[in-house]
């Protein structure tokens, strides 16, 4: 049977092309538009609010499938990049987002190989199980690098 969730966010306009955000979880912050588009610079756009929420969601994800798969997971670090398209009409949509995922993970006597596999099964149990990814028509792109120490 399926079922909902929901979450909300607050935002507040503070003047010329300043925002607060109020999160259901709690953090709250100021915002801007980024530099670009007259935004401020230092601060959380909603461009940087998109690509990390892809970001945190495939890495949580991630950490539930390494945890299924019993991966002796030592470290998770991934930088990621969203391409906005801008057409001639000034619309903008994301087109992409690439994630470079390094994960550093302990043999424990195992076939490096056959752990580097169930790695890569987990990575794409995190795309496959993750909200934000699904819910957005940008391609999201992994292009992990794994290292298997004994």
């Amino acid at each position: 049977m399926s079922r909902t969730a929901t979450y909300y966010t607050i935002v507040t306009w503070k003047g010329e092309h300043w925002g607060h955000v109020v999160m259901g979880n709690g953090p709250e912050m100021d915002f801007s538009a980024p530099p670009d588009a007259y935004g401020h610079p230092g601060v959380l756009t909603p461009e940087d609010a998109f690509v990390a929420a892809v970001n945190m969601c495939i890495m949580m994800m991630f950490i539930w499938a390494a945890e299924r798969f019993k991966l002796n997971l030592l470290s998770y670090e991934c930088r990621a990049e969203g391409t906005k398209l801008i057409e001639l009409d000034q619309t903008e949509t994301f087109t992409h987002v690439r994630l470079w995922p390094k994960i550093v993970v302990r043999a424990g006597g195992e076939d490096p190989a056959t752990v580097e596999k169930r790695v890569r099964r987990a990575l794409e149990g995190a795309r496959k199980y993750s909200l934000v990814a699904n819910s957005i028509k940008s391609e999201v792109i992994l292009e992990p690098m794994i290292e298997v120490v004994e």
